[in-house]
């Protein structure tokens, strides 16, 4: 039932199909231990693609045949596999989805046809977290493949603008661009080098600042070589555990309060245990009242994650028509059945849930209660402050920041405004244009916007 420290390095690779060969298989695994990868993605593994899997040394197979197939450290449960599609393996690691892909390698309306398939299912995942890598077959730009010197005719204008439109939509960073490409693909065709980054790890732009990608070119090069694809690397800010991961306690079934069983669980995360105890109001409550509420014409406020309620009767005594409410029954404030307010404020709860897709869903649970063209004021504790607590304290690393208390089963992250801004959009609110920042020193915030065509749920 331990959650494991060290956190995850995952492998997207194409194999070209040389896993059956003994010699191949054996520097394959080689290179995974001497590089300490836990998850490894593979396109074209094998041949053929309804033959039994070969094993991994260390390794325990999770899924998929000879297109697409996947392997987890053996002291990992394997995650939950499946395959919408022949060119396309979804694969749930807790709180992140990848999408592992091997588009088309003959045809560009083919490719074209599937990335915007790909964009369909990137919006059917309603925001979640979201990895998308493999072997894309393509150049996202002309620069990225090379036929001699010049570019390549091989990849579409229709290609790279389904390829842009995924990216747009799903709000996806292509993580190994550069202006100088580092090629993943080598070979010679008529006598003249042919070079493409072809192999590609599109990433939810929230997680970019703690996520590592890099081009592993020793996989097709030097004696120990097993494949001519570079491999791409990627250290993902996630804990995976040895069991099936507890229930958490800041879900939208929870926050929707959605029957007894949300109540009756006993979850592992228990951000409440979190809350201070005050009696006099947050310096983020007096600021959104000294410098937000009248110059936006605010007349009700919501404090969604409330605590045990100081800020809303601060809220009120500034005249506000104030509501609160906090998850945590025993805080007293229940779900409110009234909607609309002007503003909802959303204070150091974003920094105690223990992975960005909670944070999506808490946003967005925020955004539920807000009028159309309505305020979100989102305060957090800053990477610094909970880094020096972090080292200070000895925290433990989990996710993306750290066990605060590992017995009370509290979190707690850094977050800059600029994850805060990533995550509002992931979750379909936009900053506020034009609004002054608050003076709010040691602690990041943002003043963001619900559109006024965003619908609850969408």
């Amino acid at each position: 039932m331990r959650a494991l420290e060290d956190l995850v390095l995952l492998a997207s690779i194409n194999l070209n199909k040389r896993l059956g060969a003994t010699s191949a298989r054996s520097d394959l695994s080689a290179w995974l231990h001497a590089h300490g990868v836990k998850i490894v993605l593979a396109q074209e593994p094998f041949k053929p693609v309804n033959r039994t899997p070969p094993a991994l040394a260390g390794f325990t197979f999770a899924g998929g045949d000879g297109h697409l197939a996947t392997w987890v450290s053996e002291n990992l449960a394997p995650p939950a596999v499946s395959s919408p599609a022949a060119w396309v393996q979804r694969v749930e690691l807790e709180w992140l989805v990848v999408l592992q892909v091997h588009l088309d390698a003959y045809s560009s309306a083919a490719r074209a046809a599937q990335l915007a398939e790909l964009a369909s299912a990137a919006t059917t995942e309603r925001g979640r977290p979201l990895l998308i890598c493999g072997d894309f077959n393509l150049a996202p730009l002309p620069r990225d493949g090379l036929f001699g010197e010049e570019p390549s005719t091989f990849t579409t204008q229709a290609e790279r603008k389904a390829l842009h439109h995924l990216m747009q939509v799903a709000g996806l960073v292509d993580t190994t661009a550069e202006e100088v490409p580092v090629f993943t693909f080598e070979r010679v065709s008529n006598g003249k080098p042919s070079r493409f980054r072809c192999d590609l790890a599109l990433l939810s732009s929230h997680l970019t600042a703690t996520t590592t990608v890099t081009a592993d070119a020793s996989a097709r090069s030097g004696p120990a070589a097993f494949t001519d694809h570079s491999a791409l690397l990627i250290d993902l800010p996630l804990t995976l555990r040895e069991t099936e991961p507890d229930t958490v306690l800041f879900s939208l079934s929870e926050l929707a309060g959605e029957g007894p069983a949300a109540a009756a669980a006993r979850p592992e995360y228990q951000p409440h245990k979190t809350a201070m105890s005050r009696q006099a109001p947050s310096p983020a409550a007096r600021a959104v009242v000294k410098h937000l509420t009248g110059p936006l014409n605010i007349q009700s406020i919501l404090d969604h994650g409330c605590g045990r309620g100081a800020d809303v009767a601060h809220y009120r005594s500034a005249g506000l028509d104030t509501e609160g409410f906090d998850p945590h029954d025993a805080f007293g404030w229940p779900r409110p059945d009234r909607t609309a307010f002007d503003m909802v404020t959303s204070m150091f709860v974003l920094n105690v849930l223990p992975d960005p897709w909670q944070r999506i869903q808490a946003l967005r649970d925020a955004a539920s209660f807000t009028r159309s063209g309505g305020t979100i004021v989102v305060v957090t504790r800053s990477p610094d402050e909970i880094t020096k607590a972090a080292a200070d304290g000895g925290w433990s690393v989990h996710h993306d920041g750290f066990w605060s208390s590992r017995a009370k089963g509290t979190f707690q992250r850094g977050i800059a405004k600029d994850e805060i801004t990533a995550l509002a959009r992931h979750a379909g609110l936009q900053p506020t244009e034009n609004c002054p920042a608050l003076p709010l020193p040691g602690v990041c915030h943002a003043v963001l916007t619900k559109p006024r065509d965003l619908l609850h749920g969408s």
